[in-house]
């Protein structure tokens, strides 16, 4: 769950993203069941999954990347069997005094409280949404609803202090793929979207039929570096009447078929090929439509944003693309493509300028438009 606080210091604003402990275990049922229940603290679990299955064990503490290695290992072939969002006991509870106390050792001052309300699971995000409103009702200080994919695009701001609006940002996550036109830090226009899934998505659904760690995106990436893309032939999808949009099912239902054909006649997968293919289609479906769009709208700036930003096939496409045009072309430093608590305080700074601030009847959604109307 995201939180971030607004601080000021020696009269220079600055936007600081804390991120909340935030903690992911099997539901208590599963204690019913032999299975452990195991804690882990992360920064926001949107979009996460706890595999599991019939494990014995006894509670304990872990960083998520090794309590999912740990499960893995233990059971190899586990099942999802649900997850819950609650407060973590394996990372520091810090009251909302402390956070004052911890702010002030570095000469900050509080000023605001931000929070990411949309869109995201449900139960993490409220977690986040009640921490925020708590903090902002005991400090009496402005509560800032930040939407996450508005988010994601501001991770670009820290990255790089020049890059003003208007852009055009190819935002793909894994809930999320859309081609923005930011024409200023709070206005901003969706040109395109994906009709089904999203890339990340797709990414890690294929993944996981190939038996990789979760989440996938980026294990099928390295993979995908020592493949040939030109051994399987996957499809291009071109949807509807908007040439902007997109379509990812097609493309996963092919790869899923190609993978379950060959078990089903014992032919040997060539999966780092496979994954070569994939990342290639998901970028001739991202990139062309992002820099066509570029081109049509008359910008001569495109950043990329979210997770899938990561992707180096992606980052090396839209380089190419952009520099063909001539156009310059942001992309977040891999530790800000996933979600993270700075990149809600950038996004927080300019909806706080804006204006945008929550009283207490701050609800939390699992779906909303980066426009703002909910869907």
């Amino acid at each position: 769950t995201q939180i971030a606080g607004s601080f000021s210091a020696g009269g220079v604003d600055m936007m600081v993203g804390i991120a909340t402990p935030a903690a992911v275990a099997c539901y208590a049922a599963a204690e019913e069941k032999d299975i452990p229940v195991i804690f882990t603290a992360i920064t926001d679990p949107v979009g996460a999954k706890l595999d599991s299955g019939n494990i014995t064990g006894t509670s304990d503490v872990l960083p998520v990347e090794g309590q999912l290695k740990l499960i893995r290992a233990l059971q190899p072939d586990a099942k999802t069997i649900g997850i819950v969002y609650t407060t973590s006991e394996s990372n520091s509870l810090y009251s909302i005094g402390v956070y004052e106390e911890k702010a002030a050792d570095y000469g900050f001052t509080i000023d605001a409280v931000a929070v990411t309300y949309a869109p995201g699971l449900i139960g993490a995000v409220l977690v986040g949404v009640n921490f925020a409103k708590a903090a902002a009702l005991a400090l009496g200080k402005p509560l800032i609803p930040v939407h996450h994919i508005r988010g994601h695009i501001a991770a670009n701001y820290i990255a790089y202090p020049e890059l003003e609006p208007p852009f055009l940002c190819l935002v793909v996550s894994g809930g999320h793929t859309m081609i923005v036109e930011v024409k200023d830090y709070t206005d901003m226009n969706i040109l395109g979207t994906t009709l089904d899934d999203a890339a990340g998505e797709s990414f890690d659904k294929v993944a996981r039929v190939l038996g990789m760690p979760y989440p996938g995106g980026a294990a099928l990436d390295r993979a995908a570096r020592q493949g040939d893309e030109t051994k399987y032939v996957l499809p291009r999808s071109k949807p509807g009447e908007n040439p902007y949009n997109m379509s990812f099912s097609g493309l996963k239902t092919a790869a899923l078929n190609l993978i379950h054909h060959a078990e089903q006649v014992g032919e040997a997968l060539d999966i780092p090929s496979l994954c070569a293919a994939f990342s290639a289609a998901v970028s001739d479906t991202l990139v062309p439509r992002a820099v066509m769009a570029l081109e049509q709208a008359g910008y001569r700036k495109i950043a990329v944003a979210g997770g899938v930003a990561a992707n180096s096939r992606i980052r090396a496409d839209i380089l190419a693309a952009a520099e063909k045009l001539g156009a310059e072309v942001y992309l977040p430093p891999l530790h800000l493509c996933g979600d993270n608590g700075a990149m809600i305080g950038a996004q927080a700074y300019y909806e706080y300028k804006a204006g945008h601030v929550a009283d207490m009847s701050l609800n939390a959604y699992a779906t909303k438009s980066i426009l703002g109307e909910a869907l």
